[in-house]
């Protein structure tokens, strides 16, 4: 008799016998195995935590006891189990479920856990607040995976934590992998003490947490009872659960990183469903990939860095081709710029490659530590824009805005594959101060990513089509897509369009020139609207006492949900289609 059927929340869970709980394992992981073939999403992670995901629930009396998921790519398990199984076909779907535990959601997700490593922090804030308010009975627990405990802000939550009597469990799921391998001492630590010989003494007791493990993550019996054990030990409380990421499904275990998020899959057998990419063009990722590889073998200064995303980010080819010069730093932002700080200083040219959402985690190193010391630091910002399903945590919605009032910074983004490779091209030649390029994720429609380096003015635009009326000016391969569209233009003759490359320092010359000879300018961002690129032209304009009308296209400022990039698009209004029948409107002659 299916046991899943009958559950709806973990009141339903805690009334089965222990006995009972493998079966409703096995379950849970076919139904995780089910959705996720056809639906996509982060797959591996939360297969490995079946278990551990029906202990935590049998054992602690949640939402009345907090549990926060850290990543929360392994909380799908956590989903179904609490209230959201007749839903979890809608995951990461558009006005379906968030693929991350979501406050707004349910009672269940206490916290918002899209970007790795907070857990610690906002559970010893809320063990706080349960001390400060008298709520004696309440417990607190995080799970947190070892890639993301290694990352600075964790240890800051445990080093406070530490030097409390809060009462709080911090649950270490071990499987030596986050998105790729982890890496770091830390990760070599947690290997001896899961050989049994660990080479120094506790971490984490040597931190004031009661230590208990290393215990198989899978194994529900001794997990229910340690836990059960645990609750009656006060204060803070460290449990080493070891995993194996992918567990149940045999190419997920064997294929982590490619399984992490695999795409649509075969249900019974786990092989990829095939992909017609032959005559697709290539990802910006790997055009960025590629050249940094090809300009690197060129020039010995260039050094690599990214922080925990090398299959991500693509600069995994480099970290093949140059081991000596590309660094995975793991889930340490902070100390990925501040390192490439420390390298450009010794006069290398450090190409900092990293997710556009996650750069805002190292802001203040960005400022004091690369730009105010005008060292030249090239960030490589990748996954700029709406990004997709992933949602809120994950759109690289204000780079640009967030960059521009930096000092000493300069701020582009290519059109497409070509301007990239020559944007890579032109950092390494000798920059007197950083510069930071974004980047979609997704492909270059160019199509021919591999053209020959050439050089690219700083600050300086590309006129692309010469008009009479409406002058388009966009930034990024947002343009690029506007212009592959421009056969819907009513009246093409009377728009010009402008691809301004720089959002800082801006194109002067080519402004004026463009301000004295339309009558209205249009502005293209993949960015918030709030301060980016539409903004400096205005205030540009302003400052120079052009009365133009200037119509802006962009992020408008709240936190875009999830869904395809291009229904996101649309509802965004900052789709080629709503943009031409704006221009259209325009440039119609009046009746």
């Amino acid at each position: 008799m299916p046991l899943l059927d009958h559950i709806q929340f973990p009141a339903d869970l805690r009334k089965l016998d222990l006995a009972e709980l493998p079966q409703l394992a096995q379950e849970l992981r076919r139904f995780i195995i089910d959705v996720v073939a056809t639906k996509e999403g982060h797959l591996g992670a939360s297969l490995g935590v079946v278990e551990l995901t029906i202990a935590l629930h049998y054992t602690f009396n949640t939402p009345e006891d907090l549990l926060i998921w850290d990543v929360g790519h392994q909380a799908y398990g956590h989903k179904i189990l609490t209230g959201r199984k007749a839903q979890f076909h809608t995951n990461r779907q558009f006005e379906g479920l968030s693929g991350f535990p979501k406050r707004s959601e349910s009672p269940y997700d206490v916290f918002g856990t899209g970007h790795s490593s907070t857990s610690i922090s906002a559970l010893m804030g809320m063990a706080l607040a349960a001390k400060i308010s008298g709520k004696t009975d309440r417990k607190h627990i995080a799970v947190i995976g070892d890639a993301s405990i290694a990352s600075g802000m964790a240890f800051e939550g445990l080093n406070h934590a530490g030097d409390t009597d809060v009462d709080m469990l911090v649950v270490l799921n071990d499987n030596a992998i986050g998105i790729d391998p982890s890496v770091g001492a830390l990760k070599h630590y947690l290997t001896q003490v899961k050989q049994g010989n660990p080479s120094q003494d506790n971490i984490f007791e040597a931190l004031n947490f009661t230590y208990s493990g290393p215990i198989d993550g899978h194994d529900l019996p001794a997990l229910i009872a340690e836990m059960e054990r645990l609750k009656k030990v006060p204060g803070p409380k460290f449990l080493h659960v070891v995993t194996t990421k992918g567990k149940g499904l045999q190419q997920a275990e064997e294929n982590q990183v490619t399984y992490h998020a695999p795409g649509k899959f075969d249900r019974e057998t786990g092989e990829l469903l095939p992909k017609n990419t032959a005559d697709l063009p290539p990802k910006f990722q790997d055009v960025f990939g590629h050249a940094i590889v090809e300009l690197a073998q060129r020039n010995p200064k260039i050094v690599g860095i990214t922080p925990a995303m090398p299959t991500g980010s693509s600069l995994k080819y480099m970290m093949a081709a140059l081991p000596e010069r590309a660094f995975d730093v793991g889930i340490a932002e902070q100390h990925a710029v501040t390192m490439a700080a420390g390298i450009a200083a010794e006069g290398l040219v450090p190409f900092c490659n990293i997710y556009s959402t996650f750069l805002q985690r190292a802001y203040d190193q960005v400022i004091h530590d690369v730009a105010l010391q005008k060292l030249p630091v090239v960030f490589c910002l990748d996954r700029a824009g709406i990004v997709g399903k992933d949602g809120p945590t994950h759109h690289g919605a204000f780079d640009l805005a967030y960059l521009r009032c930096v000092p000493n910074l300069i701020v582009c983004a290519p059109k497409d594959g070509p301007e990239l490779r020559n944007l890579l091209y032109t950092a390494q030649l000798g920059l007197d101060r950083p510069m930071a390029i974004r980047y979609p994720r997704g492909r270059d429609l160019a199509r021919h990513g591999d053209t020959p380096f050439s050089e690219i003015n700083i600050g300086k635009g590309e006129t692309i089509q010469k008009g009479t009326e409406i002058a388009v000016l966009s930034i990024g391969p947002i343009g690029a897509k506007l212009y592959e569209q421009q056969t819907h233009l009513e009246q093409p003759q009377k728009v010009g369009h402008y691809n301004m490359r720089f959002v800082k320092p801006l194109d002067t010359q080519l402004l004026h020139r463009i301000f004295t000879q339309y009558r209205e300018v249009v502005t293209v961002e993949d960015g918030c609207l709030a301060g980016g690129f539409g903004s400096a032209v205005l205030e540009w304009a302003q400052e120079q006492g052009y009365a133009l009308p200037i119509k802006r296209f962009g992020i408008p400022d709240r936190f875009v949900t999830h869904g395809p990039t291009a229904t996101l698009n649309e509802t965004l209004g900052l789709d080629t289609k709503t943009i031409i029948t704006y221009i259209n409107q325009k440039t119609r002659p009046p009746l």
